[in-house]
């Protein structure tokens, strides 16, 4: 008997509608996915970077409170820890200092890296204050921008040397926190939150007018308003009845109300800049028409639990940016205004955030799309923007890397040219930081310091010159070498027996006079030598070969 046939599948059969909710569903869910990524690739960048800064703390500030906070022996003075450094509280920040001395071995990264930490912690702290009725997108969109406009390239500073990121993260951080508890009606940990960031530095001191300020927002008890306020005005004159007398950091004292204007412009607008002023005055000047066109819509609609945090950290920014205007403002610096300073971008990204979800939740009606767009234009334009900073950034770091073999060999005139303080010496050599610690090399891959060399083997560099006779130990020499058309590895430098007294770095920019004289492929070096006994030797190494440079 036959059997029926098959039927076949109807192939212009609508699918079934719980395939296409499937595939609807499923977009939103890669799309947020996509999102989280892009959130993530600053925060990876900046890792990066950290983990691969240079070992040595370079940075004067560093030094000075390192030998201010320790005696001979190692030992830390917690009596000095409470004192000012550029007439600012500095507890946290010297703690760190000692503890990365003590118990890492004095190396950079470790606050490089903790730097990052830190930030990613002002990232998830601001998230928690996005409201709960934004879609998931739009909450992934805005927390990319945060992401991206804390870890922009504008900061390289922060995770090149932790003096730098330790010194003023710290106190963004727990500001951050604090205003995101006074958001959610949480006085006593925004409290807390202050105290540390005032213990962290001086850019903490407003964060208590600002929670007064999230308090009468919400509409919360007179209490709650006037107590963060009143804390505000104690210490803040405590503050100034017991900093240092005098203007700090090269600042000026002169009136000068055009000048400080720009400074706070310029620091409010510094994503958009890297050394033309005007350029970061005028989207500083925007930004905050901007956020006074948005503040006052949020202070219409009181109680604004959705917008209180956000209001307060445009104040906040306002404030920083008022601060450094007051206590910064000088001339001596590139782009002359201070507020281009890397560090200080930080003030351009916490307003910059703020007016961004500020814009997003009195817009509700915007699509998706359009907050999305926004975020990624806004993330890479600043991002690459800033992308020549960091260049400037690294540039300006390079001749100071000269600092380890300086404070290792005690080169007294190369400590002093170099901003190092020569008295944390032996606190730094008992702690066994670097680079008084095993992990110190001069980079030669093979010779260091004591290593006796046979002079007579050595070949003549192909090109290279000293800036000056090599006669004095303990100072800077300089000159520019190229072997083979090549930057030489390292620099060496000996005294007469040939035992290695001394080093140097290589791949310095030549400078104007050098540009003249020296041969295509040629770099600048430094060097410094400890004691030595008779005329030095100086000594371009490359692939374990010696070339003397006269």
């Amino acid at each position: 008997m036959p059997q029926p046939a098959l039927d076949a599948p109807d192939v212009t059969a609508p699918i079934p509608r719980t395939t296409a909710k499937v595939r609807r569903d499923a977009a939103p869910r890669v799309g947020v996915a996509a999102l989280w990524v892009f959130a993530a690739a600053p925060f990876a960048l900046a890792l990066l970077a950290a983990v691969r800064a240079p070992k040595m703390h370079v940075l004067l500030d560093y030094w000075h409170v390192f030998a201010k906070i320790t005696d001979d022996n190692g030992g830390l003075l917690l009596g000095q820890v409470f004192t000012y450094h550029l007439d600012q509280p500095f507890v946290v920040p010297s703690l760190l200092f000692y503890a990365d001395a003590a118990w890492f071995g004095g190396d950079n990264r470790v606050l490089t890296v903790l730097t990052i930490v830190l930030l990613t912690v002002a990232v998830l702290a601001l998230r928690t204050m996005l409201p709960r009725h934004l879609n998931p997108t739009t909450r992934v969109a805005l927390t990319a921008a945060m992401s991206w406009l804390l870890f922009t390239s504008h900061a390289t500073e922060l995770w090149l040397q932790g003096t730098n990121g330790i010194s003023w993260v710290p106190a963004i951080t727990f500001c951050t926190i604090a205003i995101a508890c006074a958001h959610h009606g949480r006085p006593i940990g925004a409290s807390v939150a202050a105290v540390l960031g005032c213990l962290s530095f001086g850019a903490a001191l407003p964060i208590w007018f600002v929670l007064a300020f999230i308090a009468w927002l919400r509409k919360e008890t007179r209490l709650r308003i006037a107590i963060p306020a009143a804390a505000g005005v104690v210490i803040l004159a405590a503050w100034w009845l017991t900093k240092p007398a005098g203007a700090q950091s090269g600042a000026t004292d002169a009136f000068d109300p055009d000048g400080r204007l720009s400074v706070v412009a310029a620091a409010v607008g510094g994503l958009w800049s890297v050394d033309i002023a005007v350029l970061a005055v005028i989207a500083g000047g925007c930004t905050i028409a901007l956020l006074a066109l948005l503040l006052h819509r949020t202070i219409d609609r009181r109680p604004a639990e959705t917008d209180a945090g956000w209001a307060g950290l445009a104040a906040y920014a306002f404030a920083l940016a008022l601060m450094l205007a007051l206590g910064r403002t000088t001339t001596n610096v590139p782009g002359g205004n201070v507020g281009l300073i890397s560090r200080y971008v930080l003030v351009a990204a916490l307003a910059t955030i703020a007016a961004l979800v500020l814009t997003t939740v009195h817009h509700p009606q915007w699509p998706k799309r359009y907050v999305v767009t926004a975020v990624v234009a806004l993330s890479l334009v600043t991002h690459a923007i800033g992308g020549a900073k960091a260049d400037e950034v690294r540039r300006s770091y390079a001749s100071l890397n000269l600092s380890a073999i300086a404070l290792r060999v005690d080169a007294p005139a190369a400590l002093e040219a170099l901003h190092i303080q020569r008295a944390a010496a032996p606190a730094a050599r008992t702690l066994g930081a670097y680079p008084f610690n095993d992990s110190f090399t001069l980079g030669c891959h093979g010779p260091e310091l004591g290593t006796h060399l046979n002079l007579t083997t050595a070949q003549p560099a192909s090109a290279g010159a000293l800036d000056a006779p090599a006669t004095d130990a303990g100072t800077i020499i300089t000159g520019w070498a190229a072997i083979n058309g090549t930057r030489p590895d390292c620099i060496l430098i000996t005294d007469q027996t040939g035992t290695v007294t001394g080093g140097g770095i290589t791949g310095l920019p030549l400078t104007a006079g050098q540009t003249t004289k020296a041969t295509p492929g040629a770099t600048a070096w430094q060097a410094t030598s400890g004691p030595a006994n008779g005329p030095l030797t100086v000594l371009a190494v490359q692939g374990g070969r010696l070339h003397p440079i006269i």
